[in-house]
């Protein structure tokens, strides 16, 4: 099948956002590929987001609305994929919005590469957004390699878990699902889609937009109780996936990479006086010593990860002090060398 003649399906996820909708949608009906089949789902909103969602699927016939009591996003995304009639699937959050070429370039990386996967970088718009350096590349990595740049967070590539910055062939998508009722849902579900396909392109050009600051947003929400509540479990489930497909220094590495979240959560919990998260946190890590120690003594594992780390498991507090003091003094005098 010609690339001209695939259908994309892209599932956009809605809830009270009619100040952001308009945007997202015009973005997708711009863009040069126009073999897209738009399928938006109101998740129970209760502002004129649902009207918006009517008005511009009475305006354009590729775009279909699906109006559902409120589940959030994995429920919406769900839903969504259930109708959808695509080769491939994409993913937009309905305040975000992307480049006009993003669905052709990700598709010509599919087809020309022979890949089921593409992923693109992205730009974060907002308050506090970060500055990246994009170099517009193509890479084509295999299954081993992708699983090893998402799992370690390697900053050559950055592939995130957020699945609006992925484009999926369907059959490798097929027997996959959002976990609903639970957030960072995103993490499970490209682990998943990276262990199916044997390769996948990697494209080095921000083709999606993501709004960082947008006050009610998903992904702003109480920080702390999104943590324990859906990531951590999540990325306990990785591990247990990983080793269960027989990827065992892949899972160990997810061991190593929690590991080194942990402590930073340990530290952003403690400096905002968020007692009770910090001591779950230091709980959990102390109660694992001997797992941590063994997979520590690895050879991937930073000589400083495997210092601060002793540190931490001799003493929460002490390391917790060390760390503020270390970032009070001695940056400071570094800066002025």
């Amino acid at each position: 099948m010609y690339q001209s003649e695939l259908l994309i399906s892209v599932i956009v996820t809605a809830y009270n956002i009619e100040r952001y909708l308009p945007r997202c949608l015009d973005s997708l009906i711009a863009q040069t590929y126009q073999r897209l089949e738009i399928i938006v789902v109101d998740d129970g909103s209760t502002d004129r987001t649902g009207q918006i969602c009517d008005r511009y699927a009475a305006e354009c016939p590729r775009i279909s609305v699906i109006h559902k009591e409120n589940g959030g996003p994995s429920a919406a995304r769900n839903a969504g994929v259930k109708i959808a009639k695509g080769d491939y699937i994409g993913y937009v959050d309905g305040d975000d919005w992307v480049e006009p070429d993003m669905y052709e370039e990700m598709l010509r990386a599919c087809t020309d590469l022979q890949v089921p996967v593409a992923i693109c970088t992205y730009r974060q718009v907002g308050e506090g957004a970060e500055k990246i350096h994009p170099t517009g590349n193509v890479m084509l990595l295999d299954r081993n390699r992708a699983l090893e740049v998402y799992i370690c967070d390697q900053e050559q590539y950055h592939i995130y878990p957020s699945v609006w910055s992925k484009l999926f062939r369907r059959d490798i998508i097929e027997n996959i699902s959002f976990s609903e009722g639970r957030k960072s849902e995103d993490i499970m579900y490209t682990t998943m889609a990276l262990v199916q396909a044997e390769s996948c392109a990697f494209l080095d050009t921000p083709y999606y937009n993501y709004m960082v600051d947008r006050q009610g947003s998903i992904m702003n929400e109480r920080l702390h109780e999104r943590r324990f509540q859906d990531e951590i479990p999540f990325w306990r489930e990785q591990e247990r996936y990983l080793a269960e497909h027989g990827f065992t220094e892949l899972a160990d590495k997810s061991y190593y990479y929690f590991c080194r979240r942990m402590l930073y959560y340990f530290l952003d919990f403690k400096t905002r006086g968020m007692k009770e998260s910090a001591r779950r946190i230091a709980e959990m890590l102390t109660g694992e010593k001997k797992r941590i120690r063994e997979i520590y003594r690895s050879s991937y594992v930073a000589k400083g990860d495997r210092a601060r780390m002793a540190l931490f498991l001799k003493s929460p507090e002490i390391y917790y002090d060390v760390v503020k003091l270390y970032d009070r003094v001695v940056i400071p005098m570094r800066s002025k060398v």
